[in-house]
């Protein structure tokens, strides 16, 4: 499996969702929610080959929200990996230019451009902002609001064998080798522990795990998870854009 997310750049995003979301109007997040069973198969979408992990979780994102709102959408391998060349200088005959994706840019690039399906066609975000690293309670907030939140980890080596053993990643003692960056969604919460799509699959995370390994992480307002305005958690756009205090787009 590879890596790729880039280093995080401190302030990258400078709208922060702590600036506008109001927590006293906001209902209290449940202790299990998400939509990570609706989509049978992911697909691992160049990943295991190449580091578009940031592109491969744009994509399973988007996935998500259009199953949300009773739609489906699919990705294949060479769409992520059209992406990941857009922005990055990607050649795949050249392994040398595979050198992974800056989380703010391919942000910035999904709100102008949006992220291509196997159809040919574009999704866009609506907004993007910034979420506090290593903070669970927000980071539950966001993605039940929301659906996803796309989480940048500086992937400690260990993981990869809890992810091929199936177990949830978790804190271990000591100082962990960091084997490089990594981007995932985090979809959903069971058990105590959130879980994100990776690799092609559901893989669970602890909240210290996020806690010790996050270093950025965003969350986006995308349309496509509504159904005439209304989310499957019952909110309309109106009312998250009022919740939010309405985002300014960049």
């Amino acid at each position: 499996m590879k890596l790729g997310k880039t280093p995080a750049r401190i302030n990258a995003t400078q709208l922060k969702l702590s600036t506008y979301l109001d927590a006293s109007v906001l209902p209290k997040i449940p202790t299990e929610f998400g939509h990570e069973k609706a989509i049978a198969d992911y697909g691992m979408l160049g990943n295991d080959e190449v580091g578009d992990c940031v592109w491969a979780g744009a994509a399973h994102e988007t996935m998500i929200w259009a199953r949300e709102a009773g739609n489906t959408v699919g990705f294949s391998t060479g769409s992520v990996e059209s992406d990941y060349s857009a922005v990055t200088g990607f050649n795949p005959d050249d392994p040398s230019t595979d050198q992974g994706t800056d989380m703010q840019a391919a942000a910035s690039y999904r709100r102008r451009v949006g992220v291509l399906d196997a159809t040919g066609k574009r999704h866009r975000v609506g907004a993007y902002v910034a979420l506090t690293p290593g903070d669970p309670d927000e980071l539950a907030a966001a993605a039940y609001i929301f659906g996803a939140v796309g989480v940048g980890i500086r992937f400690p080596q260990y993981a990869m064998d809890e992810f091929n053993a199936g177990k949830p990643w978790d804190v271990r003692h000591g100082n962990a080798a960091i084997a490089g960056g990594h981007y995932i969604p985090v979809v959903a919460r069971r058990g105590g522990n959130f879980c994100v799509i990776t690799w092609g699959r559901v893989q669970e995370m602890t909240p210290m795990f996020y806690r010790r390994y996050c270093d950025e992480a965003l969350v986006y307002l995308s349309t496509e998870m509504l159904t005439s305005g209304v989310s499957p958690e019952g909110f309309n756009l109106a009312q998250l854009q009022t919740d939010l205090k309405a985002f300014t787009r960049r």
